[in-house]
């Protein structure tokens, strides 16, 4: 794979020179970085995301390893703020000595020591939030549970995260929906959803969460995310489950559609309570629909546009409309021939930006879309190379990478998806030192 050609290196060196005029000083703040990248604007320094949401994050396990091999015994507990991925809230040491520009709100909920408990099995003192129903079997299952005792979800004890075992609509679709925001509750992404989701459904949530917004607002400089989900092709995939979902889009398009429709509205009526809280006061909202697969989208681009496009284009216009936020869509695998209908959509970061899928050559997404949205990731090979390859073959994959994605802005250094618990410690230092050798020129 060719990662730059002469007119990026090039660019590379003007701005190595830039940097050395200004001595590597940073002139912006997190906050003025992420957006001049967002508006394609170059920023003084690529900046850089862990931890602003459960796709752009690392594993408990890797995080209590990197702890444990910078002698950090003593630092507060590691807290996993999205149980499913058993994903943490980075600690104020993470965010600042690796030069995190974003943050999730939700990390101004559960704030307060009993609103954490302990996990056993790991090596460092591990919590997770003390509302996560979830019991342990003789065998070491874990259990996550509905209100009613039903399991909804499994974590084997091998296992790094756990896997949905309840899919409502398994047999078929129902004849009215009525009831689907009861079917949604026993999908385990909504049952066990991350802070401050987690809070939803307190009476006070919504002024909590614009007040706890204003809070980071005004105490931090970085860059505030808020993760609203609104997924509609993974919808059918949790209710539905994955097999038969696919087969509906060719074989039953009108169940597909009038499920959408429904999906659609609800997910209008969470949009108008997040933009009419914190749409001024946050940057981004974050939306994810996986659409690809390792091998090429999960459908045709003609059945996304009959299908997904006009109702996604419903939803991304809608915050667009009614908050300053920028549209941030979180779609795994290989979507190179969805990208532009995205970006007619509304779509303006593209998040994990999956570099080793097909057609996913970072050279030609950033010559090709480069101009009109931003990626938000791509910046470290999480398969192959960050966690197999040695530091120095992690610097070159990082560097190689920030060559391509950021000249001229839009671009966002986050790894291809989380930081998976098999990646060694001196991996994530080599990586984020390879940004800082590129920021620094």
């Amino acid at each position: 794979m060719a990662f730059f050609d002469s007119h990026q290196v090039v660019w590379l060196n003007e701005k190595k020179q830039r940097q050395r005029h200004h001595h590597g000083d940073p002139t912006m703040n997190s906050r003025e970085r992420v957006l001049a990248a967002m508006d394609h604007r170059e920023p003084d320094q690529v900046p850089i995301d862990c931890g602003a949401t459960p796709s752009s994050n690392i594993s408990a396990i890797a995080y209590n390893n990197l702890k444990q091999h910078l002698g950090l015994t003593d630092t507060p507990p590691t807290r996993i703020y999205d149980v499913v991925q058993q994903q943490v809230q980075p600690d104020d040491w993470y965010l600042d000595r690796f030069g995190v520009d974003v943050i999730d709100v939700g990390r101004a909920f559960n704030t307060r020591d009993e609103d954490w408990v302990e996990v056993p099995g790991h090596p460092l003192p591990t919590q997770e939030p003390a509302d996560f129903p979830v019991r342990t079997t003789a065998q070491g299952v874990r259990e996550a549970l509905s209100p009613s005792g039903e399991v909804l979800a499994v974590m084997p004890p091998t296992a790094s995260y756990f896997d949905q075992s309840v899919y409502p609509y398994l047999d078929d679709y129902p004849d009215h929906y009525e009831h689907l925001g009861d079917a949604m509750n026993k999908v385990l992404w909504q049952a066990f959803a991350h802070s401050p989701w987690n809070r939803a459904s307190e009476p006070d949530f919504w002024e909590r969460l614009r007040a706890n917004a204003l809070h980071l607002r005004e105490t931090t400089d970085k860059a505030l995310m808020i993760v609203c989900g609104c997924n509609l092709f993974e919808w059918g995939t949790f209710l539905r489950r994955m097999d038969n979902f696919i087969m509906d889009l060719l074989e039953e398009p009108e169940e597909v559609e009038e499920l959408l429709d429904h999906l659609v509205e609800r997910h209008l009526l969470t949009l108008e309570k997040v933009c009419a809280a914190v749409g001024d006061v946050v940057d981004i909202i974050r939306f994810g629909d996986d659409l690809g697969m390792d091998t090429g989208p999960f459908m045709s681009p003609t059945i996304y546009r009959d299908l997904f496009k006009p109702r996604h284009t419903r939803l991304f216009q809608y915050a667009k409309a009614n908050s300053n936020m920028k549209v941030f869509l979180h779609s795994c695998g290989s979507i190179y021939r969805l990208i532009p209908d995205l970006i007619e959509a509304g779509v303006e970061v593209l998040n994990p930006v999956q570099t080793e899928s097909h057609e996913m050559d970072p050279a030609t997404l950033k010559k090709e879309f480069g101009q009109d949205i931003c990626f938000w990731g791509g910046g470290a090979n999480t398969r192959s190379i960050l966690n197999r390859g040695s530091p120095e073959e992690v610097r070159k994959d990082v560097l190689n990478r920030l060559e391509i994605f950021s000249p001229g802005g839009g671009f966002v250094f986050n790894t291809v998806h989380n930081i998976t618990p098999d990646v060694p410690p001196e991996n994530i230092l080599a990586m984020y030192d390879a940004v800082k050798e590129f920021n620094a020129g």
